[in-house]
């Protein structure tokens, strides 16, 4: 937890010695804050070379689900070009970028609203709905960040369990109060990969009440083959926001530039709670040309399902369990994962320990390319193989 502590200041001798002096900055911070366990990203490639004494290009990153192709070779070109005008304010309205996703979805622009990633989205929500009285319900092994925003903002977190690692939409909807606000859904989810299909989906939002709005986080979404669809309750003026990105499948994860998808009404509100110029011109310029970048679009997804396929057939060879994965990662259990990936960082290789999800056994392994996919499984053989 971190703290700032004081006991030890050296008090200048003009100083009045009289004057009240705080033993902990901490003791006048937010108790929630304190309390809170900070979000813990992947390690990154640099700071793994240095501690092993290796190259950068000798470290096979598989932790935080990036995109093996790199970015849009489209969005580059357009970042480049935009990069001479970085003296000046980008378009705080984000007019080309909210047109064209608009278009795409054959939706209005007003039905849009930019993020600094999806995740900033996420905290325009809790901004608008979240008090002290309110709840966000979501499924005990969901993307983590729900529940800290959940903290961050005072409200009750309601976990709903999720047999076979899949969303228990029936049971998040017996969930719901009269003081809930938020019902997060991952589609495809994260850590699991795994995703609901429609029929439970549409049963779901018959029984959602007018107080509550669903969030569909479909972070993954241009990964499955056929996604359900939600935005058609986007387009009847539901209570419902969808949320995407750019940072996967176009592989623009340094940018952090998301979406909201949501009815008028709903999108109004989040575009009030938003801050000025919150998305940058390089961001938006680079969104909106990996938009069109179909090419770049199709590639991935060729990648990931070779790879996918790959890694989960050698597994099942091994008797290695897997949760079978509709995004561009996979859940293993291989027991004691932490240890497991203490051990696999010293050969070059990072992936994700999922105890912070309550999943002491597992990790979690992004799709790389096929030269990095068959350095995961050698290393990944050697380490059990030395348990």
């Amino acid at each position: 937890m971190p703290a700032w502590h004081l006991t030890e200041a050296i008090v200048p001798a003009s100083f009045p010695t009289s004057a009240p002096f705080p033993m902990s900055l901490e003791s006048h911070a937010n108790r929630f804050i304190c309390d809170l366990v900070a979000y813990e990203p992947g390690k990154p490639i640099e700071e793994t070379a240095r501690e092993l004494g290796l190259k950068p290009e000798q470290i096979v990153k598989v932790a935080s689900n990036e995109n093996p192709l790199g970015p849009s070779p489209l969005a580059v070109k357009a970042i480049e070009k935009a990069a001479k005008d970085a003296h000046i304010y980008p378009d705080g309205g984000g007019y080309m970028l909210r047109q064209a996703i608009a278009d795409k979805y054959a939706l209005s622009m007003d039905h849009v609203v930019l993020g600094n990633g999806s995740n900033e989205i996420i905290e325009l929500l809790c901004h608008t709905f979240l008090n002290r009285d309110a709840e966000l319900i979501a499924a005990e092994h969901a993307f983590v960040v729900y529940k800290l925003m959940a903290t961050l903002f005072g409200a009750k977190y309601i976990e709903v369990a999720d047999p076979d690692f899949i969303h228990d939409l029936e049971g998040m909807a017996d969930a719901i109060t009269d003081n809930t606000r938020l019902v997060f859904i991952a589609n495809p989810n994260n850590p699991t990969g795994t995703m609901v299909d429609q029929q439970s989906i549409d049963r779901f939002m018959e029984r959602l009440p007018d107080h509550v709005v669903a969030v569909f986080d479909e972070a993954y979404h241009e990964f499955p083959d056929n996604p359900p669809d939600v935005l058609k309750y986007v387009r009847e003026g539901r209570n419902v926001c969808v949320l995407r990105t750019f940072s996967k499948i176009h592989g623009l994860a340094a940018l952090r530039i998301g979406y909201g998808l949501a009815p008028a009404h709903l999108a109004g509100l989040l575009q009030k709670a938003r801050q000025p110029f919150n998305t940058n011109a390089l961001a938006q310029a680079g969104a909106l040309a990996a938009l069109a970048d179909e090419q770049h679009i199709q590639q991935t997804r060729r990648v990931n399902q070779q790879g996918l396929g790959y890694l989960c057939e050698a597994l099942t060879q091994r008797g290695i369990e897997w949760v079978p994965s509709f995004a561009n990662f996979l859940l293993i259990k291989c027991g004691h994962g932490d240890d497991v990936f203490k051990n696999m960082l010293k050969q070059g290789v990072i992936v994700r320990a999922m105890s912070g999800y309550k999943l002491p056994d597992w990790i979690r392994v992004s799709i790389g390319t096929p030269e990095e996919n068959k350095r995961v499984l050698e290393v990944f053989d050697a380490v059990l193989a030395d348990r």
